[in-house]
Parts: C-alpha cells; sequence; structure tokens
C-alpha cells in the first residue's frame, strides 16, 4: 500500500510572498543572443559560433535591426574578426544616418544610411523581397535624404498637425 503525504495549502500571506519573489527573480535585461535565435533576416550561418552580437538598445528593435558588427563583418567583409570591427569603430570612421557611432552593436535599422568617411561609401539598408537584409549602396547626393514610411496624420492640440513614421 503507498502512503500520500498532504501537501500543505498556501495561505493567502505565502502566495504574496511566492508571487513576489517570482517578480524579482531576473537579473537584469538579456545580454546574450544566441546564433540560432537570431532574426533569420541577418543570414547568419549556423555552425559560424555559439553567440550571435546582441544588438544595443536603441532606435530600434532587436528583430528590426542589423548591429553595425554584422554590417561589417558579415556583408561588407571589411574585418574577419569582432576584435577587428571595434578597433575599425572606435577610430569614428562609421556614421549612421550623419552621426557617429562608436559602439559596434548599434542598431542600424530599415532605412537608415551608414556612411564610410575613409572610403566614400554611402549605404542604405533596405529589406529584399524575402524579407532579409541587403545593403544597398547609394550616391552622395541620394544620402542627404532619409526615407520615411508616413504612419499616421493626426492634429495635436489647438489644431497643429503631426505625422508618425515608421
Amino acid at each position: 500500500m503507498v502512503a500520500f503525504r498532504a501537501l500543505p495549502v498556501m495561505q493567502p500571506q505565502n502566495l504574496k510572498a511566492a508571487h513576489f519573489i517570482d517578480l524579482f527573480q531576473a537579473r537584469g535585461p538579456k545580454k546574450h543572443l544566441k546564433r540560432l535565435n537570431a532574426p533569420k533576416a541577418w543570414m547568419l550561418d549556423k555552425l559560424g559560433g555559439v553567440f550571435a552580437p546582441r544588438p544595443s538598445t536603441g532606435p530600434h528593435k532587436l528583430r528590426e535591426s542589423l548591429p553595425l558588427v554584422i554590417f561589417l563583418r558579415n556583408r561588407l567583409k571589411y574585418a574577419l574578426t569582432n576584435s577587428e570591427v571595434t578597433k575599425i569603430v572606435m577610430q569614428r570612421l562609421i556614421k549612421v544616418d550623419g552621426k557617429v557611432r562608436t559602439d559596434p552593436n548599434y542598431p542600424a535599422g530599415f532605412m537608415d544610411v551608414v556612411t564610410i568617411e575613409k572610403t566614400g561609401e554611402f549605404f542604405r539598408l533596405i529589406y529584399d523581397v524575402k524579407g532579409r537584409f541587403t545593403i544597398h549602396r547609394i550616391t552622395a547626393e541620394e544620402a542627404k535624404y532619409k526615407l520615411c514610411k508616413v504612419r499616421k496624420v493626426g492634429t495635436g492640440p489647438k489644431g497643429i498637425p503631426f505625422l508618425v513614421t515608421h
């Protein structure tokens, strides 16, 4: 014969304590990103290591951005390793939308213009037909413009019109 042991009944004060502990389990923001969990738009190979560069917090979401590391190392082939990309970026050679970015994990997003001063090259990040990031080489004249998609048009207080972009 098997004997069953009765479990203690949780009292309301114990439930509050258990809920309080659950709220503070995590220790800060996530800092790692596994390569298999990286967005498919990045087109990373599966066997190129365990981890992928996690984009820093910035103007674009994680799934809708491409870190500068992947841009310079995997797409343009200007560097072979992550440390080489860091050295390039720390020399203040890379601009995103006309502003120097020294974070190698800075998230460049859709329609952002990436400028490399030393080579005089301008690129615009766009999606291809399959939803993958492609790098479109543009002219210096074209780089002066930021293309935006108008999402919403409305009127603010006192009848002042405004619009919301992508």
